[in-house]
């Protein structure tokens, strides 16, 4: 049952292979709450509810609502051709079709994004469904959309001769449309790898943004990109409007040197991204609000304008980016007049921005030429003043240099003169040196003898000795200087040669290596007291002709006094034994009771 005007039906006729369901031809019921089905809306009750379509084709104004159509076919089983629905808007979310049985029945089959894209009958980006074409009645068949966001109900009737040659067509213009953006986009990268500047890599990625977009406006990234992933369509074309957007304007801000050029632009724009992008941020969260695509058209009118702005400061690459910009607005104000049904639906009109993409990517190469020529002619010019100012430093080198070579010869001269007076002075400071060398060495032999001989000549205590003999090392030097003054001679095998030993002032044979130590058979051998001390303790018994007490040695050398009695008692012994040698030694002859050993010190 229909209702009670008369709804045009659609001729199945082998002689119109296609053909648009448009205007009276498509009846039209809203369902604010979404709950019809199809027996109520095939019923009686409704079917005076319908309303004629007064449009190209209809859309679904009210996004919360559900909207039935009804379409009529008269058939035709004389046809020799097979038949097939198709509906051309690829971004509804969920479409049912209900077709009529012989009993009056209807059966759903169901299309849309929410479904996988392996579910469809035909892989192809549209949604179709094949006809059975074995009466010649009128049937009448209802379809359900159900949308977030506006879309347009584009019902076309078609035998499969048309529908594959049509899909093979416009399959081939996609692979040259996605063709041309990625050479596009190649060559631009590569003139990024090869200049390093980073407005091509900005307008590789836009034009990448806008090729995702365009694949998800005409359903090949749901097809290709994410069959799986039904989700993705309410992201996806969303995503690449952002990036697109993003990428664009800092295209435009490179590519028109704004932050130099036009600061203003420049600081508009960078608030534009930052607005866009919150606006993003936002969607993500509230994705109803990615269908707000008019919000792209601002950020194309404000590179737009400051291409314009730019190009009158005489930019000749500008103008190559304007004509692209303009086309893109121009292709932009199309879509808003089919938005608002001030021009017809048609392939022209559908795939209008898509061209004028085309366009813009072709000017925007060429304005990308013109900035590559414009910067050629700059180093040009730079290169040949350059060169000219290179010249000119040549010839102020060439006679500073004449000047310069004058000077030195003349400076040199008077170097070399000097030179020879100063070489000759060094001469006579160095002889005077040796000489004075020669006079301080034995200046300070003397000093050291005339010290020793001081210290010796009278009864000095042991700070002042200490002077003489402050340490270990200053000991040991004297006894080794008064041991071996003749020369050394080997003790065990006769030998003359000797190296330095493990202790200090030893000395070890070169031939046996015995090493001798250097209080070895002397009167300090075995002494485990400091041999400063041992020195002065003997240098006061020779001297008091050991009349001195163990207890005062023990005082001055701070040595126990059972210590100082042992060592007293010993050397005043060994005094005594040599008495009549020593009569005739001298300040010196405490130094042969070093030497001669007929008794050996040892610890107390």
């Amino acid at each position: 049952m229909v209702s009670a005007y008369a709804q045009i039906p659609v001729k199945v006729d082998d002689q119109q292979p296609h053909h648009i369901f448009s205007f009276a031809e498509v009846d039209i019921l809203e369902d604010p709450l979404g709950n019809l089905n199809v027996a109520q809306v095939a019923s009686a009750d409704y079917q005076d509810q319908f309303k004629s379509n007064k449009n190209y084709v209809p859309k679904n104004y009210h996004t919360a609502s559900a909207y039935w159509y009804r379409i009529r076919i008269e058939h035709d089983k004389e046809s020799g051709k097979k038949w097939m629905l198709e509906f051309f808007d690829q971004s509804i979310n969920d479409l049912s079709l209900f077709i009529p049985d012989d009993y009056g029945s209807y059966h759903a089959h169901y299309f849309g994004t929410n479904y996988a894209f392996a579910e469809r009958e035909y892989q192809h980006k549209n949604f179709t469904y094949d006809l059975s074409n074995k009466t010649d009645h009128v049937l009448t068949y209802y379809i359900r959309l159900k949308s977030p966001h506006s879309i347009s109900a584009i019902i076309v009737l078609r035998d499969l001769k048309w529908f594959v040659g049509y899909a093979l067509n416009e399959y081939f213009l996609f692979g040259l449309f996605y063709g041309m953006i990625i050479v596009f986009s190649l060559y631009n990268l590569l003139m990024y790898f090869a200049i390093k500047e980073k407005k091509y890599l900005f307008y590789v990625l836009y034009n990448l943004s806008i090729g995702l977009y365009e694949m998800c406006s005409d359903g090949i990234a749901f097809q290709y990109l994410w069959p799986n992933y039904p989700i993705m369509n309410t992201y996806g074309f969303g995503i690449a409007l952002y990036a697109s957007s993003l990428f664009g304007l800092l295209f435009t801000i490179n590519f028109l040197y704004l932050k130099y050029k036009a600061p203003k632009f420049y600081r508009f724009l960078i608030v534009i991204i930052t607005l866009r992008s919150l606006f993003f941020i936002v969607c993500l969260f509230y994705t109803t609000l990615f269908n707000l695509k008019v919000v792209e058209f601002i950020p194309l009118l404000a590179v737009f304008s400051a291409g314009v702005y730019v190009m009158r400061q005489n930019y000749q690459p500008a103008i190559f980016l304007v004509a692209g910009y303009g086309f893109l607005v121009g292709g932009f104000i199309v879509k808003i007049l089919l938005l608002l049904k001030w021009i017809p639906y048609g392939p022209f009109s559908y795939y209008s921005l898509s061209f004028c993409f085309i366009v813009e990517m072709i000017l925007v190469s060429f304005a990308i030429g013109s900035s590559i020529r414009t910067l050629r002619k700059k180093k040009d010019r730079a290169q040949k003043r350059t060169i000219k100012q290179l010249r000119i430093n040549q010839e102020l080198n060439q006679t500073l240099n004449a000047e310069l070579t004058v000077l030195v010869d003349e400076r040199t001269k008077e170097l070399q003169a000097k030179a020879e007076i100063i070489e000759k002075q060094n001469e006579e400071i160095s002889i005077m040196n040796a000489m004075l060398k020669k006079d301080n060495i034995e200046l300070h032999l003397n000093i050291e003898k005339v010290t020793r001989a001081r210290v010796m000549s009278k009864l000095v205590d042991f700070e002042e000795f200490s002077k003489v003999y402050p340490d270990k090392e200053s000991g040991f030097k004297y006894i080794a200087e008064l041991k071996w003054a003749k020369g050394y001679h080997c003790r065990k095998c006769d030998n003359d040669h000797w190296l330095a030993g493990q202790t200090l002032h030893s000395r070890r044979c070169t031939k046996c290596g015995y090493d001798e130590s250097v209080i070895a058979n002397t009167l300090f051998q075995n002494s485990k007291i400091p041999i400063n001390k041992a020195l002065y303790m003997l240098f006061l018994v020779y001297s008091t002709k050991g009349t001195i007490s163990s207890h005062k040695l023990s005082q001055i050398l701070t040595i126990r006094q059972s210590t100082c009695w042992t060592y007293n008692s010993k050397m005043q012994k060994l005094l005594q034994e040599r008495k009549e040698e020593l009569k005739s030694a001298g300040e010196e002859g405490w130094t042969k009771l070093v030497l001669e050993n007929p008794t050996v010190l040892e610890n107390a």
